[in-house]
């Protein structure tokens, strides 16, 4: 008699395990699924773009995470300027964030006043001739005295929202060329303007006008102090 309730025990329990053990008891609730951090969504991006190596992972970071926060974007384009770099190393790069491609890499200049080969100081003041930092939106292009050029609005009071009243667009300039800085040791200047090679100025213009994010980055705690954009967590 033993042994059959001993068989029993061992037949009964485990199908009753199996019937209560993957079920939450009553009045649980199931935990929650939380969603994708942003540190997670540039980390992800940053490797399916294959972008080490190529791009600065904290300018990256930082970009992105703006870019994510920036509700009033058209397009899902986002342009990253490096000015941690050099003029004569390529810093420009324009992201398909929707494709998750990059679809431009090149030099571009910085502001006379801004620097010599590398940009350290930023203004937002008419008359300058200083870059400014923090981001942007694409307006619409048009055809100026530097020909085909693409209209800015800075979106960062105090930092960049004068980039309109300033004139400061994006176009193409023979100084912004790589040969200048093999000759002369860095690209020419700008009066604060991103100038781009001329020959690259009309399909970058094309492929970031109408609504496209612009995030223009340096190593600058007093921006980073003032942005409306980015917070401290965003730093890293």
């Amino acid at each position: 008699m033993r042994r059959i309730v001993s068989l029993l025990i061992l037949f009964i329990l485990p199908s009753l395990f199996v019937l209560t053990g993957n079920r939450a008891p009553e009045g649980a609730s199931c935990p929650a699924v939380n969603a994708p951090s942003k540190t997670d969504v540039c980390t992800s991006l940053y490797h399916d773009m294959q972008l080490e190596g190529v791009v600065n992972w904290k300018a990256f970071r930082q970009a992105v995470t703006g870019y994510l926060k920036i509700t009033e974007r058209k397009k899902d384009v986002l342009t990253l300027i490096d000015f941690s770099k050099p003029s004569t190393e390529k810093r420009l790069y324009v992201f398909d964030m929707k494709k998750k491609t990059l679809l431009f890499q090149s030099v571009v200049s910085h502001g006379k006043n801004s620097g010599g080969n590398y940009a350290t100081s930023f203004s937002n003041e008419y008359g300058s001739y200083k870059s400014s930092l923090g981001f942007y939106l694409t307006d619409t292009p048009y055809q100026g005295k530097n020909g085909y050029s693409l209209i800015l609005d800075g979106l960062e009071k105090g930092i960049n929202d004068c980039a309109r009243q300033r004139a400061i667009v994006m176009h193409g300039a023979a100084y912004a060329d790589p040969s200048v800085a093999r000759t002369a040791g860095r690209l020419g200047r700008s009066f604060g303007c991103p100038a781009v090679p001329r020959n690259l100025s009309r399909p970058i213009i094309d492929a970031i006008k109408g609504g496209s994010v612009i995030f223009i980055y340096a190593e600058s705690p007093e921006y980073l102090a003032h942005s409306s954009i980015l917070g401290r967590e965003d730093v890293g």
